[in-house]
């Protein structure tokens, strides 16, 4: 057994010390003298947050099939602990060895979202490693990210060494056996860094310059090496069906917050909704085959002891072999006590009756994410959704027994009119007058519609990233108008209405859009205690504006400018798939109200067919 970082003492006076202690079913033990690259995965959230997280799962499981590699973990001390490493000078530890992170050969950061951006210099600092990557050695890891994040990196270039953009399961291997070459050949980090920058998909930040022009916007940016790639490509997984993939998981000691084994039946989405990065960046779609997937099924359950099974993907309605997988897993295991989870469904006949099946109806609430209320709006953002068919999904499930309907939709889209607002309730209220169409006798008791709105972020990579935002008091303003309608409405009493954090928004588009200036207040929040900015009790924004004006970085200027077409992005060295051209026709379309079809009814030409995989048509013309 290996021998805890922290005391008996330190364990008993903090929150969930199981976070820390390792050791869990599944976890990895090797011996480090065996092995020549040790990487340390980190997820910079609390345990329970990273230890849901699918991708670490995948990397940890891929790296640690070599023989000449450990994989371990490491998550964001909460913030009792972090208190007690400052005050006692105790380093940040990996799970499985227990020993200093600094001691690794790679630091890989997953950054799954921008509010957790204080915490990579956390995890940083507390690891004794230099927050700006200009000042390691070969004393220090290397410090890469990867994630959906890093389709922008540039606000958080500083502080790392790399980035790995697109799909881990494809070029990591070549990255650790070039790491293992050039240390063996003595040579420099800047050397070994130069020569990383040229494997596909790896982007290193220090060797790249960026100018500025007098209004503050990029005048010019590029490799400051001829040999070095001018665009950086993301990497894609071809087969997923032949895709490595964990058959056992690890088992967290505590609950997490999805705490069952996941099933990743496919990657990418048709849709092309204008204001989903994650639908444009995982371009194309790309199936797993069912019959691995049923026996995927078998062993992760065995391995875990799980008691359920949830399907992953950004819309599991799409999967081709849906039924057939459903109808599997609901004859083998749910006289076996394993439940069932399926989200990501559109609301119609097939998906009922199998919620009907696998979900205790008077618990379950179903979801419908129209996104914006009124038809206009949908058609704006590309929402293949009528108002016919949420109320027909609606009316089948109330017939079916269901009485909790959960609405989200996003307030401040483009175009957005104050009757597009007032359009949300009305569309709540025609949900449950649908239900008290319903005979008495037949209705589950009295309905009950939520309604959650959050705030549009213009994200790089959709057809939005053009698009302007508000003030935080705009966006509240916004709720309001939407919560007075609320009882306007005549069935106010059986909805209610939730709104996101204003300014949140404002800072997670500053983050998502920003450039290298941004890095510099990232750097002051945290010297000013920010951590944790994910979470409401640790948020403070008067923090983040003080930093922004300490630094005389202006925020207006990443959030309330809409873009002009010609302008350069930080983000454009990145090739994603989706093409420029493509994103500003989408950008156009949207401001005539015009829809686009979905990728399997016609090819829009988004730039994805490049890639001659998957689901794309024009893969195969």
């Amino acid at each position: 057994m290996t021998k805890l970082a922290l005391s008996d003492e330190i364990l008993m006076k903090i929150d969930k010390p199981a976070r820390y202690i390792g050791n869990e079913l599944n976890s990895v033990i090797k011996d480090k003298e065996r092995v020549d690259i040790r990487f340390v995965m980190c997820f910079p959230d609390v345990y329970e947050i990273g230890m849901s997280h699918l991708g670490i799962q995948i990397l940890y499981d891929m790296f640690n099939r070599r023989d000449d590699v450990w994989c371990e973990r490491v998550y964001s001390p909460w913030p009792d602990l972090h208190a007690v490493m400052k005050e006692r000078d105790i380093p940040l530890f990996s799970l499985e060895s227990q020993e200093p992170v600094k001691n690794a050969d790679f630091l890989g950061i997953t950054i799954q979202y921008e509010m957790c951006y204080t915490n990579i210099l956390q995890i940083l600092d507390l690891s004794r490693i230099p927050l700006s990557a200009s000042e390691r050695t070969w004393e220090h890891p290397i410090v890469i990210g990867g994630g959906p994040c890093t389709y922008n990196p540039e606000p958080i270039a500083e502080f790392f060494d790399l980035f790995y953009l697109g799909e881990g399961e494809v070029s990591y291997d070549a990255l650790l056996d070039l790491y293992k070459k050039m240390r063996r050949e003595g040579a420099s980090r800047e050397a070994f860094l130069h020569e990383a920058a040229k494997i596909p998909g790896i982007y290193v930040p220090s060797l790249y310059q960026v100018t500025y022009r007098e209004d503050g916007t990029i005048e010019a940016f590029a490799p400051l090496f001829d040999d070095v790639p001018a665009t950086v490509q993301k990497q894609i997984v071809s087969d997923m069906t032949e895709a490595v993939y964990p058959e056992k998981p690890i088992v967290p000691f505590i609950k997490a917050t999805q705490d069952r084994v996941v099933l990743e039946i496919q990657r990418g989405c048709i849709r092309g909704c204008r204001f989903c990065q994650a639908g444009m960046v995982y371009r194309p779609t790309r199936e797993k085959n069912v019959e691995r997937l049923k026996e995927l099924a078998w062993r992760m359950l065995k391995s875990t002891g799980h008691e359920e099974i949830s399907l992953s993907s950004l819309s599991s309605s799409d999967y081709s072999q849906l039924e057939e997988l459903v109808t599997f897993l609901i004859e083998e295991f749910k006289g076996k006590g394993v439940n069932i989870s399926l989200p990501s469904l559109r609301i119609d006949a097939f998906s009922l009756d199998v919620m009907g099946k696998v979900q205790d109806i008077k618990k379950s609430s179903l979801t419908f994410a129209p996104e914006a209320g009124s038809q206009r709006l949908r058609d704006v953002i590309n929402k293949g959704l009528t108002k016919d068919v949420i109320l027909e999904g609606a009316g089948m499930a109330f017939e079916g027994g269901w009485n909790k309907v959960k609405l989200y939709f996003m307030l401040g889209l483009p175009t957005e009119t104050e009757e597009d607002m007032r359009a949300i309730p009305e569309l709540a209220n025609d949900i449950a007058v649908r239900y008290y169409e319903i005979p008495k006798d037949r209705r589950n008791g009295k309905c009950q519609i939520t309604i959650s709105t959050s705030f549009f972020v213009p994200k790089p990579f959709t057809p939005f990233q053009w698009a302007s935002m508000h003030d935080p008091e705009d966006y509240i303003g916004r709720a309001k108008i939407v919560n007075e309608a609320v009882k306007e409405q005549l069935n106010r009493k059986s909805i209610k209405y939730n709104w996101h954090e204003a300014d949140v928004t404002v800072l997670e588009g500053v983050l998502a859009r920003g450039d290298r200036r941004v890095g510099q207040v990232l750097r002051r929040v945290y010297e000013k205690g920010g951590i944790f900015d994910a979470w409401s009790e640790f948020f403070d924004y008067q923090r983040w504006l003080d930093a922004f004006a300490e630094c005389g970085v202006d925020m207006d200027f990443y959030t309330k400018r809409e873009r002009p077409l010609d302008e350069l992005f930080p983000w454009d060295f990145i090739d994603a798939g989706v093409s420029k051209e493509f994103l500003k026709r989408e950008w156009q379309n949207a401001k005539n109200g015009t829809v686009t079809p979905n990728c399997r009814m016609r090819c829009s030409a988004c730039g994805a067919g490049k890639f001659k995989t998957g689901v794309c048509t024009a893969a195969r013309e």
